[in-house]
């Protein structure tokens, strides 16, 4: 009888310990820009109508996450478990070409979407230059590096 109850509770052990492994959790590919796209030219200069245009997109598509100033601070940026990207930091465009941005925002990138045939190719290109005018100025004096207070240690 002890065996009876005995083999049940073996075979269930043995079973579960046989289970097969479950595979490595695969990674995502990086994400990759073409070649063609990446060099790819602005066609639209960034005049004050071309920025106005991007900025009204801007407004429907991109500021709940990017934020009103394309700080990254949007309504639901706080929400996403990846980092928003701070469009207004110097930094964060200088490595990036016009033709990456513009890819970037008609194919979508992680969890942003991309546009896709939503907007005109014009259109799309008035974002890249409204983003780019994000871009914080620095001032003269961020500039150059601080002058060394020389009246420190005088006294």
């Amino acid at each position: 009888m002890k065996s009876l109850i005995v083999l049940p509770l073996f075979l269930a052990f043995t079973v579960s310990a046989q289970e097969p492994a479950k595979p490595p959790a695969e990674k995502s590919a990086p994400y990759v820009i073409p070649e063609d796209a990446v060099h790819q030219a602005n066609p639209v200069s960034p005049t004050p109508e071309s920025i106005a245009q991007g900025k009204k997109w801007y407004g429907y598509d991109c500021e709940t996450c990017h934020g009103a100033n394309g700080d990254g601070k949007g309504e639901i940026a706080a929400d996403m478990k990846n980092k928003v990207h701070d469009l207004a930091d110097p930094a964060m465009l200088k490595t990036r070409t016009d033709g990456e941005l513009f890819y970037i925002i008609k194919n979508g990138k992680g969890e942003m979407p991309g546009e896709g045939t939503r907007l005109k190719p014009a259109d799309l290109w008035n974002l890249v230059n409204y983003i780019r005018s994000l871009e914080k100025k620095k001032s003269p004096a961020e500039e150059k590096p601080a002058a060394e207070d020389k009246t420190k240690g005088a006294q």
